[in-house]
């Protein structure tokens, strides 16, 4: 090893400090860079943002390609010069007694799951925006899941798949139009390294498939206490198609989509087997895992000698299966042919036939034009099912009402479990910092309880408000920068660039949307009349300003147009000062907009969205909903928590909807929004507005986090499924 000089005087440690060598201080970066535990810590994430904040913007706020800059010796000296040393040594310390302690919940709670614990299967995760194996928001809602368990203790362990390019970078060119660009992800970069099994090689899984063999790598990621296992195909042995197989999400054609499922599920499974654990519950979060049942049952009957169908009925027991898509499209299919060549080895290891087999993905077994479903594989070959929301549930035990011909509809084994948000992760420092002044000590320790959040109504209502206007300022200071860097990668006048530095206005009521740009989540609903939207946003008393973000699916041309609608106008001179697209929507460019904006808009088109986590995550910023009441907002509004478009119903003819919907969205801005918003009393404060904030945390913050939810699954699906018993009492 390299001598370590002595730091000269002008950075030596200030008295008191742990004597650190500039190889410790920089194995104690590192360290905390390598577990993500450090991206819900806003005190850690400071702490890397101060080595160099902007580099730390550069990169995508990735703290090892950051760490990957410094030498020990130019660490060392940055970290005199700001007086880092406590810091790093108190989040070290942090970290280390997180990953020892054992958590009260989970060891009171789990039970069963100590020996036996949750396999949790998702094709995409959303842990960080320096990870980009996400697409949107069920990548985002697996990301919160493994948060909350291991916060609780939850004994959970991941499998997805490593994407080296992920999702598509967006950029619109000169017209408005969606660009994607695929960007090689440095492995060296990321807090990844190979898992390894027993003997302590690396793990390397193999999958039979009747054109060849599949083999994939594995990779550990941790996170807080759990661990996120990934495969990846870019591995010697597999041909340069199977290589490229894992390079991106949701990529390629049905052949691939069915091959990449096929490596999460079957080799999922496969790569649990070799690192030892055996899981006591299989959790399919959505359809494209359900292949991983077809394995469990293969290794029940090689294992235990049971017949096919007595390990059906095992493995059913012992699976959960999440639906999050209420869109009959949205829904994985597979002709026989796809099929065949790539269920055909496991087929013959299971000793049934071609018919039986497509039988398992069929709602009518013996129907030879019905093709392959995942999502009926996931519903038939598990006993505990679940919606995402109450009226998600609804619509998935209609929509699968004719699996069982035999059940009232309303009887259907699907029930629901309302999804919640990772608190730590989208709450803004600066609101945490007001809560704990003014909550119970530890309240951070029971937010899944109603009883610490009362206190929001004790909170002087002009610090709130400050607190607000700082985070509005803070995003609007985002947006500038983003359309300018937008205008001048256009290449765009100087005075183009320049006008992209100043737009919007804190002062003005600001909306704020942010989506998957598919069709049904109607992004433009409030732009249908122009004429109506320039006196609302141009009012000069009481002006509004919307800032849009959201990606479009790189095959949904009318989703492309829809982006392309509204970034264009940005020529409009009506506009142009008063409505903004940020491009590259990813969890940072959500966390700012959920942090800053005045109102949060939902516009989807009634029962089509399933949740829609990011208004929950909005609310522990104290931004107030307007949505329409579907998903989470339909069992959350309770009329004085935010505000509702429409009256909960929805018309057969979507286009009599739309028009419906529309009108009561300019209802709702116009009579309600607006004037409660600009409602100001002698200091100048909207006091009705600030209590409607108060309402929506009070009411909302606790019932929609992610703890609630997790702790929902451990009670109502975990427990039962691994043999346990429920003591069904909530997360504290």
């Amino acid at each position: 090893m390299t001598q370590t000089k002595t730091a000269p005087a002008s950075v030596q440690q200030p008295l008191g400090e742990f004597a650190l060598t500039a190889e410790t201080l920089y194995d104690k970066c590192v360290a905390l860079a390598r577990n993500l535990w450090w991206s819900w810590h806003p005190e850690v994430i400071n702490l890397f943002r101060d080595l160099d904040p902007i580099r730390w913007r550069q990169l995508d706020h990735n703290p090892i390609a950051l760490l990957r800059e410094f030498t020990p010796e130019r660490l060392e000296m940055r970290a005199a010069e700001l007086v880092l040393y406590s810091r790093i040594n108190y989040a070290f310390r942090r970290l280390k007694e997180y990953l020892t302690e054992t958590p009260v919940w989970g060891k009171t709670h789990a039970g069963v799951l100590g020996s036996k614990p949750v396999a949790y299967f998702s094709l995409e995760f959303g842990v960080h925006e320096s990870l980009p194996i996400y697409s949107g928001g069920l990548g985002v809602l697996a990301g919160d899941h493994i948060k909350s368990a291991s916060a609780l203790g939850v004994p959970l362990v991941a499998i997805g798949l490593f994407y080296d390019q992920g999702y598509f970078k967006q950029h619109l060119d000169e017209k408005g139009w969606q660009q994607e660009e695929y960007l090689n992800t440095k492995v060296e970069n990321l807090p990844m390294e190979p898992a390894r099994g027993k003997d302590g090689k690396p793990i390397t899984v193999t999958i039979d498939t009747r054109t060849g063999k599949l083999l994939a790598k594995v990779w550990l990621m941790r996170v807080g206490r759990g661990n996120l296992y990934l495969l990846d195909c870019d591995v010697p042995g597999n041909s340069p198609e199977d290589r490229e197989l894992t390079s991106r999400l949701y990529g390629g054609d049905n052949r691939t989509r069915i091959r990449q499922e096929l490596v999460c599920g079957v080799g999922g499974m496969r790569a649990l087997r070799a690192l030892g654990i055996m899981p006591g519950v299989y959790h399919l979060n959505e359809g494209h895992n359900a292949f991983a049942t077809l394995e469990a049952i293969r290794e029940c009957m090689s294992d235990d000698g049971m017949a096919f169908d007595d390990a059906l009925r095992e493995v059913a027991q012992h699976t959960v299966f999440t639906t999050h898509t209420p869109v009959p499209a949205g829904h994985d299919r597979f002709d026989g042919v796809l099929i065949e060549e790539h269920l055909g080895p496991l087929r013959d290891a299971l000793g049934i036939s071609f018919e039986q087999l497509m039988g398992l993905g069929r709602v009518e077994p013996q129907n030879e034009h019905e093709t392959f479903c995942m999502t009926v594989l996931g519903l038939k070959l598990s006993r505990k099912a679940n919606a995402v929301s109450n009226l998600h549930g609804h619509v998935s035990r209609r929509m699968w009402a004719h699996l069982w011909p035999w059940r009232v509809e309303e009887e259907g084994p699907i029930g629901h479990i309302t999804n919640g948000v990772h608190l730590q992760s989208w709450l803004s420092w600066q609101m945490q910092q007001l809560y704990d002044r003014n909550f119970p000590v530890g309240w951070m320790g029971r937010i899944g309880e109603p009883e610490p959040w009362q206190n929001i109504h004790d909170v002087d209502p002009g610090e709130l408000w400050e607190t607000h206007y700082a985070l509005k300022n803070l995003l609007l200071a985002f947006v500038r920068r983003r359309v300018s860097r937008q205008c001048r990668r256009r290449g765009e006048s100087d005075d183009v660039v320049e006008a992209g530095r100043n737009i919007l206005d804190p002062d003005v009521l600001t909306l704020g949307f942010g989506r998957r740009f598919a069709t049904y989540k109607r992004a433009a609903l409030i732009l249908s009349d122009l004429d109506w939207l320039d006196k609302v946003v141009n009012d000069p008393k009481r002006p509004v300003q919307i800032i849009f973000a959201g990606k479009a699916h790189p095959a949904d041309e009318p989703g492309k147009k829809m982006i392309q609608h509204i970034a264009n106008l940005r020529h409009d001179p009506r506009f142009a000062h008063r409505i903004a697209f940020i491009e590259d929507y990813d969890i940072n460019v959500c966390r700012h907009l959920i942090q800053g904006v005045d109102v949060w808009l939902n516009s989807p088109r009634r029962p089509q969205e399933a949740s829609g986590t990011s208004g929950q995550k909005a609310v522990l910023n104290g931004v107030l909903n307007l949505s329409v009441l579907d998903g989470w907002w339909a069992e959350a509004y309770d009329g004085a928590n935010g505000f509702a478009i429409g009256k909960g119903t929805h018309h057969v003819d979507s286009a009599v909807t739309d028009r419906r919907d529309a009108d009561a969205l300019k209802r709702a801005v116009t009579a309600e929004v607006v004037p409660l918003f600009y409602d100001r009393d002698i200091d100048g404060l909207p006091r009705h507005w600030i209590k409607r904030m108060m309402n929506s945390i009070s009411s909302l913050a606790w019932r929609f986090s992610a703890h609630r939810m997790v702790a929902d699954y451990v009670h109502h699906t975990y427990l039962p499924a691994a043999g346990g018993v429920s003591s069904d009492i909530s997360a504290r």
